[in-house]
Parts: structure tokens; C-alpha cells; sequence
């Protein structure tokens, strides 16, 4: 698992784990931020949203094609220092409910994107050309696996993160959370209805109300400051970032030319192998028929800060009970991870290596005892943002068994292909919402009170499908890329990630018009049509990925023994 892997590998995952914590961070409470800040509903927040994440995943396409010309390093540093200001720029408190803060928040979020499309595909870009040697080349799904594990180790704790600094702005306002309550105050600020409907909501949540009006001016601000503190976390993770990156850096200097004397061979070693125009249009061609399914995957999978966040601030029970309250403890979650990855370490070391990993999983056993019996019998107070933990959660603690298994897989050689792969990932997610279908049949519009175990085993699934479709359709285009067209195809997976999430509005629009289950059953529809055409088109695709990697390593072989 961790055999074979080049040292900048981590650091590279460490500085984009750092990136990656900011940005959920911010992302967990941004359509709440909308709705309490500015009083959108679930249209107008959904539209915001949606445009904001295709922003995001649309720029990587021109920072690769930036890069193909500049520097992927360069970018990358530029990336981060960009992101910095746009996140500080929304860190900062402004007036609720005022166009001119709506304009300050519009350009905070240009820059965000802007230097995420410096910073993300770029970094996976160089990720990918550390596996160009044939000495780690066998190594390249493995890496970005655990590339993508990193990842959601940062956005396992960001929605943590975001509820803390909620929790501290309310709480030092005299206030505490409650869903109903911004959408009740921003309605009565706008034409005075809803009186009795916020005392009452503000007596359930154990708060009074004197004055109407001053209760729902300073219960705003106060929440909105409290989104505003979890957006200065985003400021501070990338610090962090940076100095990963700066201080790693001699871990991948030989991808980036670091010396003059090195630019011939690092080039030779960046461009790859020379392909006729017949296979480059082969290559380019594969990975548009992935692009086109990867689009509804990411429509249906970022649901989770869209209508799945609506789900939980409206349809859920804001209570947990059994063994379902622990997963609402950060804490829980980090030791039932570990405990999972010492019984894979133990079984796959000897020695030392496996007495330790032993010694984790009794401490982690150990933990997990103490988080049931200290955890009160009934955790409530649950904030809609803090579902979103568990999706990463599983993909760090699943990490290891999917690793494992398609290892296998492979040693009997019977590994599916990365399309295969992406394929049983769209038929996963349909499964994921099939869940949801069930669990919304007792739901009337958009009001229920159904268990968190409804959506926390949605997240389950949608994890499986994820790590069978992401991190590898991250190495597929990493491995099958042109090597003069790396940085502009990677900006392509994240261009069909970007109008994806567009998409992700679609659901928005239909929340609240139509019965909530039916809004599950159409994504469905969506994943089995998806899987459908990737599985019809899988020959094509096969046929022109079956010679990429023994390509890629004869011709590599002669520059990398000159380079030793």
C-alpha cells in the first residue's frame, strides 16, 4: 500500500490536504450562508451554488492550459496565495442583506476559483509525473488512491470545523442554532410575517425573544459571523498548505527542473513517449466519452452540499441516538479510521510493523468503548452541515479495503479497468439514492422527521461509488493523457466536473414542487442511463487504453537510466 512510493508523493497530498480542509470548510455552510445572509431560497441559493462549484472545476481547464505553456509549479504556489485573498476577502463580516455585500462575495468567490484553477488539476498533474518513472510506474492507481485518501482527511474534519465556529459566534451572541429560525427571521425582516412562528422556534431551541425585529437582526448577524469565522479557517489551512509545499519541495524538484542543467531531462521525462496523430486522437477521444459520464456523476454526487443538505435541515431529525451519535463526534471517527487501517497494516506487515499496527487497534477498540459509554445517550443539536463528514470519513476508513481488494483483483489478474470501474460507480450511486427513495416515502413535500441513519448510509454508498469512479478516473487521464495535452486534459475532467455541478441546480429547482422521493428517482435514472452508455462504449474505450503504460515505460526507461 505504502510500498514503492515516491517521498513526494505526501508531501504533495499533504499540501493539497491542506487546501482541500479550507475549501469543504467553506463549502459545508455555503448554501446556508446564502440563505441566512441574504434570505435566498432554495432555488435562488441552488442557482448561486451550482455556478460557484462548475466555477471551480471549470478553471482547472485553463490553469492546464496555463500551465502546458508556463509552469505547473508556478501555478500551483500562484494558486495558493490567490485563493488566500478570495477566502480572506469572505472571512471578513459585511451587512446582511445588502447588494453590496452580495457584490464583495461574488468577487470573493471569482478569486477562489480562479486560484483553484491554478492550484488543483496542476497539482494532480504533478502527482501523475512522479509515477512517469517505470520504477513507481506500476504504483500510479495505488498513489492516487492514497492521494485522494489525503484529500478527505482534510474534508473529514472541515464540516467539524465550520459547526465549531457557528457554535462560538452564536454562543458568544447569547444564541444557539436552530434551522427554522433564519429563514423565519429573513422572511419577517422583508414583510414582517412570521412573528409568533419565530418565538416559537426560538423557544424550542431554548432562546427568548423581547423585541422581534432586534431578535432577528442580531440572530442573523450573529450566525452569519459565525459563517464568516469558519471561512477564516480556509485562510489559515492554506498557510498551512504552503509551507508543505515550500518546505518539501527538493521531495519533486526533479519533476519541475529545478536545476538548469536537469530542464533537457526533466522535459524528456515530462513529455513522454512521441504518439502518432492516429493515437493522440484515439487517447483524446477515450477520455471525452469519460468526460461525458463523469458530468452526471458529479450532478448527482454533489448533491451533498445541495438538496441532501436540504434533506437534513428539513427532512431529518436533528437528533441521534445508539451508535449513530458517536458518528457526530470528529473524534470517533479519526479512531474507528485507524482501527480500520491497523487491521490492514497488521495483516499486510511482519515484525515490528505488525505488533504496532496490533498495539493502534486495541487503543483504537479502547477509544471506541470510550465514545460509546461518554457520549450522551441522545446527541442533539445536530447542524445540517455536519452530515457531510461522513462521506469522507468513509473514504478514509474504505480507503485500505478498496486497495486491498482490487490488489487482489489484480494479482489474479481479474482487476476491472479504470472505465469498468467508473461504470460500476455510476450503478453504486444509483443504489446510493434508492436508499434515499425508501427514505423519503413517509415524507409530505419537504417536511418530515426521518432517522440521520437514512442519510448516513446514502453516504455509505455514494463513498463506494466514488472511490470506484474519482480517484481512479484521476489516474486514467494521468496515465492516458497525450503527454503534450497532460495539463489541458486534466483540465478537461475537471471542465466535465464543472458542468456537473452546474447541474446540480436541477434537483434544486425541482425540491419543494415535486414529492421528495421523486427528485432521488430521477437521479437514479440519471446513473443507470450513465452506466449504461459507458458500458456500450466500453470496447472503444479499452481498445484505446490497452498500450498507454507499456508506452509510456520503454520510452521513459532510457531517459530515466541517463538521469541516474
Amino acid at each position: 500500500m505504502f510500498k514503492n512510493q515516491p517521498a513526494g508523493l505526501y508531501v504533495l497530498s499533504l499540501a493539497n490536504t491542506g487546501e482541500r480542509f479550507g475549501y469543504y470548510t467553506m463549502l459545508a455552510i455555503f448554501l446556508l450562508f446564502l440563505q441566512a445572509k441574504f434570505g435566498f431560497d432554495s432555488t435562488v441559493s441552488g442557482q448561486i451554488y451550482a455556478i460557484f462549484l462548475a466555477l471551480v472545476y471549470f478553471m482547472p481547464l485553463i490553469g492546464g492550459f496555463v500551465a502546458d505553456k508556463w509552469s505547473f509549479s508556478k501555478c500551483v504556489v500562484t494558486g495558493i496565495f490567490v485563493m488566500f485573498f478570495g477566502y480572506l476577502v469572505m472571512a471578513i463580516p459585511t451587512p446582511i442583506r445588502e447588494t453590496s455585500s452580495l457584490l464583495i462575495l461574488f468577487g470573493a468567490l471569482t478569486l477562489i476559483a480562479i486560484g483553484t484553477g491554478l492550484f488543483k488539476g496542476n497539482l494532480q498533474v504533478m502527482v501523475g509525473d512522479l509515477y512517469n518513472s517505470p520504477k513507481y510506474a506500476s504504483q500510479r492507481d495505488n498513489a492516487f488512491s492514497l492521494f485522494y485518501m489525503a484529500i478527505n482527511l482534510g474534508s473529514m474534519v472541515a464540516p467539524f470545523a465550520a459547526t465549531k465556529m457557528v457554535s462560538i459566534a452564536l454562543e458568544k451572541a447569547g444564541f444557539s442554532y436552530s434551522a427554522e429560525l433564519p429563514a423565519l427571521c429573513n422572511a419577517y425582516l422583508t414583510d414582517g410575517s412570521g412573528s409568533e412562528a419565530i418565538m416559537n422556534a426560538a423557544q424550542t431551541a431554548g432562546m427568548t425573544v423581547g423585541n422581534v425585529a432586534d431578535f432577528a437582526t442580531d440572530y442573523l448577524n450573529a450566525l452569519t459571523n459565525g459563517y464568516s469565522l469558519g471561512f477564516s479557517v480556509a485562510c489559515f489551512s492554506l498557510v498551512v498548505s504552503f509551507l508543505i509545499y515550500l518546505l518539501g519541495r527538493r521531495t519533486f524538484a526533479h519533476i519541475i527542473g529545478n536545476k538548469k542543467e536537469d530542464a533537457g531531462k526533466t522535459a524528456a521525462v515530462q513529455a513522454g513517449p512521441e504518439l502518432s496523430p492516429a493515437q493522440t486522437k484515439q487517447r483524446v477521444v477515450a477520455l471525452m466519452l469519460v468526460f461525458s459520464v463523469v458530468i452526471f456523476f458529479w450532478m448527482v454526487f454533489h448533491q451533498n452540499g445541495a438538496t441532501l443538505t436540504e434533506f437534513a435541515k428539513s427532512c431529518t431529525a436533528p437528533e441521534a441516538i445508539g451508535w449513530t451519535r458517536i458518528g457526530f463526534n470528529v473524534g470517533a471517527l479519526f479512531t474507528i479510521a485507524a482501527g480500520v487501517w491497523a487491521i490492514f497494516v497488521a495483516f499486510q506487515s511482519k515484525g515490528t510493523g505488525r505488533i504496532v499496527s496490533l498495539v493502534v487497534l486495541a487503543a483504537a477498540a479502547v477509544g471506541i468503548y470510550f465514545f460509546y459509554q461518554y457520549t450522551p445517550d441522545v446527541v442533539d443539536g445536530i447542524q445540517p452541515q455536519q452530515y457531510q463528514q461522513f462521506n469522507p470519513f468513509y473514504v478514509v476508513a474504505l480507503t485500505p479495503v478498496s486497495l486491498a481488494l482490487f490488489g487482489w483483483l489484480a494479482r489474479k489478474k481479474k482487476e476491472p479497468s479504470a472505465p469498468r470501474k467508473i461504470g460500476y460507480g455510476m450503478i453504486m450511486a444509483g443504489v446510493a439514492y434508492g436508499v434515499m427513495v425508501i427514505g423519503s416515502l413517509s415524507i409530505v413535500g419537504t417536511t418530515g422527521s426521518v432517522t440521520p441513519n437514512w442519510l448516513i448510509s446514502t453516504y455509505l454508498l455514494l463513498t463506494f461509488a466514488e472511490l470506484l469512479l474519482s480517484p481512479m478516473g484521476i489516474s486514467f487521464v494521468s496515465k492516458v493523457a497525450p503527454p503534450k495535452l497532460k495539463g489541458a486534459m486534466m483540465g478537461g475532467w475537471f471542465a466535465a466536473t464543472a458542468i456537473g455541478n452546474y447541474l446540480v441546480s436541477i434537483p434544486m429547482l425541482l425540491w419543494g414542487k415535486i414529492d421528495t422521493w421523486l427528485v432521488w428517482a430521477i437521479l437514479i435514472v440519471i446513473c443507470l442511463i450513465s452506466a449504461g452508455f459507458i458500458f456500450a462504449v466500453m470496447k472503444k474505450l479499452e481498445a484505446a487504453t490497452s498500450d498507454a503504460p507499456a508506452a509510456d515505460a520503454d520510452a521513459l526507461e532510457t531517459v530515466e537510466d541517463e538521469a541516474i
